[in-house]
Formats: structure tokens, sequence, C-alpha cells
């Protein structure tokens, strides 16, 4: 019988979508083909350090502030956890044939741990180390965007040490160039960790602050009246888009509360727009995925704005979220390809990209 394929899904990690990961992990976990795959469950610590063996995902869960999802995660524990600082054997010693990075935000979709795969060689899911870095970086993947053509909302970005030098002249760009209301991020960072609506000048003052927790970087955008489009990309040099989702959050924007953890948020699958719309979507979303040289997945989200059926392009995601309520499985579940078969293919994306990589 030929052996099965040994997995290792990495998740936790020392971003601000920590918890995130959590859920994800336990979803991929849950519905992994076993018949398949035997799979080691690798997890990292909000320090950095490793957890191999045992039950890391139960071990990281009990410190989330985002419980597991109901029931087994699938996952028997292994014999012998460790616990570790620096990079876990397994990853370089050829125990395991394809890393499952699930790690979402900074030291995981940023390119960080896939530099560190592809130092040790390793077959891995998902997008390389320009792409993740690119994605990860809102204002470089915007410059990208533009560099093509895809339309996008205005924007600006500055350092946090240009706001505590030049904090009045940036806040007087802001009011001229974007207006209110306008949102505040962290450059690098993802499931809307510290982002903000804003309305006025004091509360401009307070959320810069507040993404400048996160990152040295703040980005700034002008606040669009839209329907938020999401599309969900699978493959590597012939990738393909999924159907076209809506979200409707139950809150005034959707924030890291209204994804994970109010129920109302609502996901429409397909969206209810109109087939010329669908197909702009999807053409974009594959042109986006090209530009940044993206590879077996990504997450692509839109603005539809209500006054003029604008489309604009908001961002990429790369390692998109894989929880029970995520729009990426949901999105190819719709459009024929089960949560089990979607994570097969992944696999056999990164080993077929590894192969491609190799030199001639």
């Amino acid at each position: 019988m030929r052996r099965k394929i040994r997995v290792a899904v990495i998740f936790g990690g020392q971003s601000g979508e920590h918890d995130v990961s959590l859920r994800s992990a336990q979803a991929i976990l849950r519905h992994i083909d076993r018949e398949r795959f035997d799979v080691l469950p690798i997890g990292i610590t909000r320090e950095g350090r490793w957890l191999v063996g045992g039950d890391p995902l139960r071990e990281l869960a009990a410190y989330s502030r985002l419980p597991l999802e109901p029931g087994d995660e699938g996952m028997p524990p292994t014999a012998g956890r460790v616990q570790q600082s620096t990079v876990p054997e397994p990853l370089w010693t050829g125990a395991v044939d394809v890393v499952f990075p699930v790690l979402h935000g900074p030291y995981g979709e940023d390119g960080t741990i896939q530099g560190l795969l592809e130092l040790a060689g390793v077959p891995y899911v998902g997008c390389g180390v320009l792409a993740s870095a690119v994605a990860m970086d809102k204002p470089t993947a915007k410059r990208l965007f533009a560099s093509v053509g895809l339309e996008q909302a205005r924007w600006l970005v500055f350092t946090r040490s240009a706001w505590m030098g030049e904090r009045q002249q940036l806040i007087e760009r802001v009011e001229r160039e974007l207006g209110y209301p306008c949102f505040v991020k962290p450059a690098n960072l993802g499931s809307s960790v510290g982002v903000s609506k804003v309305r006025r000048r004091e509360e401009l003052v307070e959320a810069v602050e507040r993404a400048g927790g996160y990152d040295r970087r703040i980005l700034v955008e002008e606040a669009i009246d839209a329907r938020e489009l999401e599309v969900s990309v699978l493959g590597n040099d012939e990738p393909i888009a999924s159907i076209v989702g809506e979200i409707v959050p139950s809150r005034e924007f959707y924030d890291y509360e209204a994804k994970y953890v109010d129920s109302g948020s609502r996901l429409l699958i397909p969206a209810p727009i109109t087939v010329e719309q669908a197909e702009t979507v999807r053409r974009m979303a594959l042109e986006a995925f090209r530009v940044i040289d993206g590879a077996g997945m990504a997450r692509v989200d839109f603005f539809l704005e209500r006054p003029t059926g604008r489309i604009l392009i908001n961002e990429v995601n790369t390692i998109p979220g894989f929880t029970a309520i995520s729009m990426y499985p949901k999105l190819w579940e719709a459009s024929g390809l089960c949560f089990r078969d979607l994570i097969t293919r992944l696999i056999e994306l990164g080993l077929e990209r590894f192969q491609e990589r190799r030199p001639r």
C-alpha cells in the first residue's frame, strides 16, 4: 500500500490573530482526509515557543478568548509533548512531507514562516515568500493593484514616528485628501484587528494611537458606502475563482467582533449581484492574485459602491480563515468542492509548486 502523506499543521503564533488561527486549525484537523494523510499538529505560543506532541491545539485554546468550536477536533493527542523555543526537528529531518501553515497575520502570513520552510527545503501549502509579504503589507499591495489598473479606495500611509513628529500636518492631510468618515488600520495585520472607523478629529487621534500599537506604519482609507464582496482563489499558475459571496456584518462594519464573536453577521452565497458584476469581481480577483505572484490559495475582498456601482478591490488574504464560519471554504463548497477535498487539493498544490520550483 502507498504510505500516507505526512502533513504538519502549524497554528497559533505571535500575531494579534492567534485566536483565529486556533479556530482555523481545528476545522482543518477535523476535515482533513485521514485515509490519505498522517497529521502532526504543531502549535506556536504567543511568546514564540513551539509545541510538538501531546495536544497543542487544546493547550493553546485554554488561553484563547475564542473557545474552540464544540466537538472533538479529531486529532488524538500524540505521546511526549515537547516544548521548545527553536524550530522543531520534524521540519528539517524529513519527518513530514508537507507543511500546512495556518498562521494568520504577522510571523506566519507575511512570508516569515514561508522563508523558514524554503530554507529547510520543505514543501508547504499556500503563497510563497514574495506574495505573502506583499499581500500582508497593505500599502505595497495597493501600489501593485494600481499598477495593473485595479480600482480602489483613496488611501494614505505614514509611520508611527512621523505621527509623533508631524501630528498636526498628518491630521490636516487626512482631512484634506480623505475626509470623514475614514478607516484607520495597522498596515500589516488582518481579521480587522486594530481597525477603527472615525468621524471626527478626536476619534482620528485615538484610532491612530490604537493602530500604532500593532504596527509601526498606519494606513488610513476613505470610507466607502458599499457592500462587501469576497471571492476564493485556488491554484498555482492557472488559478480559478469561486462564486462570489457577500458579507452582511452585524455591526457598522465587519470588525473582529462581527467576524468571530457576534452571531448576527450573515454570509450570502452566492452574492445577490448581476452576472456581469460577478464576472468582473472574479476577473479582478484572479488579476490581483497573479500580480502578487500568488500560489495555492487566497481570498480577495472587494467593495461594491452603492451610489455608483463601482467595484473596488480591498485586499488579498493569502492565509484566509478556515473556521466554521469562514468564507473561503464556504465559497468553494458552494462552488462544488467540499471542505475535505479542498484541503486535499491545497496540499497537492503545495507539493506541485515545490516540484516546479526545484532547480532543473
